[in-house]
Order: C-alpha cells, then structure tokens, then sequence
C-alpha cells in the first residue's frame, strides 16, 4: 500500500497559521459534545411532556401529542435540518428574521442544529415515555387517584418516576444516538467533530489518519455514555421489572 501515514499532521499549524490541526479536531470534539448534550436536555424535556400527553384521557391533548410524535419522527433529520436552518428564518417577522440572519453564522448554525436535533429526538424519546407508562399495571394510577392524588399529581409521584426506571436502556440508544446524529449538522456549515475531520482532509490530503481520530472520538463519547448510562440504570433498577433482580 503506498501511503504516506504521518500522524505528526495533526501537530502541524493549520493554513491560517493560528493553530495546529489538532486544535481544530479539539474544537470540533468540544462542539459535538455542547450541540449533542444541549439538544439531549431539550429532547428530554419536550419529549416527557409529549409522552405524557400521549397517554392523558383527554382526546384533543393527545391528538396533539400524537401529531407532535408523527410530524418529527417521520420527516427525515436532514430535511428538517434544511427547514430550521434555510426556511425558519424566511417565515419568522422581517425584523426577527433579519437580526437573526445577520448574527454570528456559528450562532445561527448552532441554534438551526440545536432546535432540529432536539425536536428530532424528542419525538421518539417520548414514544418511550409513553410505552413506559403503558407497561405500568393499571393498579397504579387508580392507587394513586384513590389515595386523593390530582392525576398531574400521580404521573409526578407514582408512574414517570417508575417509568422512567424502566425506559432507561431505550433511552440510552436515543442518548447515543443524538452525537451520531450531529455528525449531519455538518451540511450547513456547522464545523463539528465530522466536519472538521473532513476539512482536515482538504487542507492535509492524510485521510486515514484524520477519519480514524474521528472514529476513535466517537468511540471514546460512546464508552463514557455506555458506562454512565449503565450506572444509572443500575442505580435506578427496580425489582421485578426489566433489568431488575
């Protein structure tokens, strides 16, 4: 094979001449991980309200909800992506839609990506929400409402603090699943950990040795999740339901 491996590139200063190629990668890691754990918490959010909706008794609250899970989990991400980022800014107030046009380009690049990942991923996060409500025997929530509980009151103390124990593990996929999915914010110029590995590639010509940093960063995010996830999990068991003794 007639390849010049040179792992000393990323030592290297970049063409600007203000850092070296490993700055960029650092940059690029830090970036992935800010975008990724911001929409983490926003999906979170969103997503337990909406699979709560899914399961209240009132039609129109969970029509809505339903509506919510079926418009974002079935477009696809890199279409949405174009929409928040190409056509948000064209519908919004001319004045709004002006200021944010002409803010920073990494503002509006992070805030287009934040919003689409975090709605993206809220729509299946709360199909776990609800599947992990639906699980509970029926027993629960009547205990809770005989016992004087208002039902907002019993979904907050009785069935999402059991449901939520049982959707760990699915929630760890969607959790891992939201840095891999960053990597597509990179098609309107957001320069994350993909990015900056194909940029590296432009500017170097080493393509090895730049996509193996970025698979080995990836791989790096993904023990950490796996690890901390499982921790929680173990933490959280409870007896008798999935992954308890």
């Amino acid at each position: 094979m007639a390849y010049n491996w040179d792992w000393g590139v990323f030592l290297q200063p970049t063409a600007s001449g203000d850092d070296t190629y490993l700055g960029w990668m650092i940059y690029g890691f830090k970036m992935t991980i800010g975008l990724s754990l911001a929409a983490w918490v926003l999906a979170l959010l969103i997503g337990a309200l909406v699979g709560v909706l899914r399961t209240v008794p009132n039609k129109w609250l969970s029509g809505i909800a339903t509506a919510w899970v079926e418009l974002f989990r079935n477009i696809p991400l890199l279409v949405q992506l174009f929409l928040w980022y190409f056509v948000l800014p064209e519908l919004l107030p001319e004045s709004l839609g002006n200021a944010y046009k002409q803010s920073n380009p990494v503002v509006q690049q992070f805030l287009a990506a934040l919003l689409c990942l975090a709605l993206f991923t809220s729509a299946r996060v709360a199909e776990q929400v609800r599947s992990g409500i639906h699980s509970l025997p029926p027993g629960q929530k009547n205990a809770g409402l005989a016992m004087g509980f208002t039902l907002p009151q019993t979904y907050r103390f009785v069935l999402l603090p059991m449901a939520f124990r049982i959707v760990v593990p699915p929630l760890t996929s969607e959790f891992l699943n939201i840095f891999k999915n960053s990597a597509v914010c990179s098609t309107i110029g957001l320069l994350e950990l993909a990015a900056q590995g194909r940029q590296l590639v432009d500017y170097t010509a080493q393509p090895y040795e730049s996509f193996i940093a970025v698979t080995l960063a990836y791989l790096i995010i993904n023990v950490v999740v796996m690890f901390g996830m499982r921790w929680v999990e173990a933490r959280v068991r409870v007896p008798g339901y999935i992954g308890g003794k």
